[in-house]
């Protein structure tokens, strides 16, 4: 039997491993939205600006639409969906406090402003107000003014006040945190 085109692919994707036959120069954002089906990475500026694909590659944000597949060869990659609370079914403390404050109106950079979050809070459980505009300065919003969003980022960092695991995969370390200046 032939080998399909493209190249083996596979990376550790929200706790699974994952193994595809993809060509490697395939954005990541569209292994996992079209190869993988997890389309709560969403797809805006595909130039790195916005950060609405941001995901963790070996636990560090980055923009999923300026990652190829060879780039993330053997990563661990987590995905919004990834995210989950203590319970099955049940929102992370980062995705409730974004209901409660008001971290969103249209959704649609909120994956990424989650994510976000989650690279910050693991390297800062309590930021300053420094720290969180820094920790999100490559995440745009059009709707909501960044005032709910900051409220939910300082609630969910009283609520982890140390990092939360994403899966039971998991490696704790310490990230930093990627900061997108124009």
């Amino acid at each position: 039997m032939s080998e399909p085109l493209g190249n083996r692919w596979t990376a550790v994707v929200n706790g699974e491993e994952k193994q595809l036959h993809i060509a490697q120069t395939t954005r990541l954002v569209d292994v996992l939205r079209t190869h993988l089906k997890l389309t709560g990475t969403k797809v805006s500026c595909e130039v790195g600006r916005c950060g609405a694909c941001m995901v963790l590659m070996d636990g560090e944000p980055v923009n999923s639409c300026l990652v190829m597949a060879y780039q993330c060869e053997g990563s661990e990659i987590t995905t919004i969906e990834g995210l989950q609370g203590e319970q099955p079914d049940s929102l992370h403390p980062i995705q409730q406090a974004f209901v409660e404050e008001g971290g969103f109106q249209c959704g649609y950079c909120t994956p990424g402003m989650v994510i976000a979050t989650k690279a910050l809070l693991d390297q800062h459980p309590q930021p300053t107000q420094e720290q969180i505009e820094t920790g999100l300065c490559g995440n745009l919003c059009r709707c909501t003014g960044y005032g709910g969003i900051i409220r939910a980022v300082r609630k969910a960092g009283e609520s982890c006040s140390e990092p939360y695991s994403l899966s039971s995969n998991e490696i704790k370390s310490e990230h930093t945190i990627v900061v997108q200046h124009d």
